[in-house]
């Protein structure tokens, strides 16, 4: 546990030199970072068991009281129009985390992990996955700053990527297609069978990944697929690489728990992912007409993000799936 502690403070805190900005806010935020995953990690979930329903809403509520608070010291130390970028941001985050969701669950289905190891998949998949968000916001705002016709092109792909996701249909996961799966395969031997919540063993002198460090691979991948609609609808919203990053933070530490509280209900959500495309299309047109210097409110974006999720979700639970209506009128 220990060496795992301190693989987590190099990893965290080598992201510290990539971002511009004061570097002791960098440092306690990071710091905090650090202490809220060596306490769910080496403390809460020190021994691997099935997270049940009302430990993973207790720990929802914690991840998304931490992020309103962390907005009010942000209101009190940065101003108003910051505390708006942070939650505007950390809202489209959490939301497009939810479609994140329904693939994990698919793939967790698809190898059959065993509900007592997925947080441990999910706890290493997310580090990786704050690593990837640093870089790729880092990358994200010098693009901005140095080329301000980039702009265009984000504000493209997250049209583009609104327009997809509205016409998506029932998502399916083929990890055999999978050209990152293939290469690792190709390079590393893994056993036919899980060692329990082992990501690597040796045998015979040789090294062997498990089925589970697959799994984690899966799900790195398919977070730097999300990644790459993410982070330029936040930066939509801000261009402070500290609110960004914050709000990226808090919406991927709370990713894990909202996994476990949505995991059996996730199907009655079926009309959000046409919220989070008409969400995608209005951050996309927003970053573009701010080109033209043409500016939507903060304000105003909060709002529309929050009013299109909200009837995205009654939406759905007024008008339930027909599979949905079939179970309940079953006896």
């Amino acid at each position: 546990m220990a060496g795992r502690i301190r693989l987590t403070h190099l990893v965290v805190t080598a992201i510290i030199p990539l971002m511009p900005g004061g570097v002791w806010k960098w440092v306690f935020f990071n710091l905090f970072v650090l202490a809220m995953l060596a306490l769910d990690l080496g403390v809460f979930h020190r021994k691997q068991h099935t997270v049940k329903m009302k430990e993973a809403l207790g720990w929802s509520a914690v991840w998304i009281v931490l992020a309103l608070l962390y907005a009010v010291g942000v209101h009190y130390w940065m101003g108003q129009q910051k505390a708006l970028e942070f939650l505007t941001g950390y809202l489209i985050e959490k939301s497009l985390s939810v479609d994140n969701l329904f693939v994990f669950l698919l793939l967790f289905s698809y190898f059959r992990v065993k509900s007592e190891y997925q947080h441990e998949v999910l706890f290493w998949g997310i580090l990786g996955a704050l690593i990837m968000r640093a870089i790729f916001i880092a990358v994200g705002v010098t693009l901005i700053t140095r080329f301000e016709w980039i702009i265009y092109i984000f504000g493209a792909i997250l049209i583009y990527s609104g327009i997809k996701m509205a016409l998506k249909q029932e998502e399916e996961v083929h990890p055999e297609r999978n050209p990152v799966l293939k290469l690792f395969r190709k390079f590393v031997p893994v056993t036919p069978d899980y060692e329990g919540g082992k990501f690597f063993v040796r045998r015979e002198g040789r090294s062997f990944a498990t089925p589970l460090f697959v799994v984690l691979l899966m799900v790195e991948t398919t977070d730097l697929i999300f990644a790459v609609d993410s982070i330029p609808a936040v930066l939509a919203i801000s261009q402070d690489p500290f609110i960004v990053y914050t709000s990226n933070v808090f919406a991927i530490l709370g990713l894990r728990a909202l996994y476990f509280a949505l995991a059996g209900v996730m199907n009655l959500f079926h009309l959000l992912h046409y919220g989070l495309s008409l969400i995608l299309v209005f951050v996309g047109a927003k970053m573009i007409l701010a080109a033209w210097h043409i500016k939507i409110p903060i304000g105003i974006a909060l709002a529309v993000v929050a009013g299109v999720l909200a009837l995205s979700v009654v939406a759905s639970l007024i008008w339930p799936k027909k599979d949905q209506i079939s179970n309940m009128q079953s006896p």
